[in-house]
């Protein structure tokens, strides 16, 4: 698990009810963050490997970065990715 090198990672990720282009560029982020949590990964390793954070150097926002973007990832399982199956058609 890496971080895509050509996505630019942001301090906070969008915040409204409706899909962005952010948003859609950060998809495959949002599943890695999800899969992540699921298998258990610690925020630290998962700002490391994903984000490109050094926790250590960085840990508050190391943090905040991490649960913001992995609180996106599950509005987009509740609400954002009907706009994206949506728009798919």
């Amino acid at each position: 698990m890496t971080r895509s090198p050509d996505a630019t990672i942001a301090e906070a990720p969008p915040t409204g009810e409706a899909l962005t282009p952010y948003d859609r560029e950060h998809i495959k982020l949002y599943m890695r963050l999800l899969d992540a949590e699921r298998a258990g990964a610690s925020w630290p390793e998962v700002a490391r490997l994903l984000l490109g954070i050094d926790p250590e150097a960085e840990p508050e926002r190391a943090q905040q970065v991490h649960q913001s973007h992995l609180g996106r990832a599950r509005w987009m399982t509740e609400h954002g990715y009907r706009e994206l199956l949506s728009s798919a058609g």
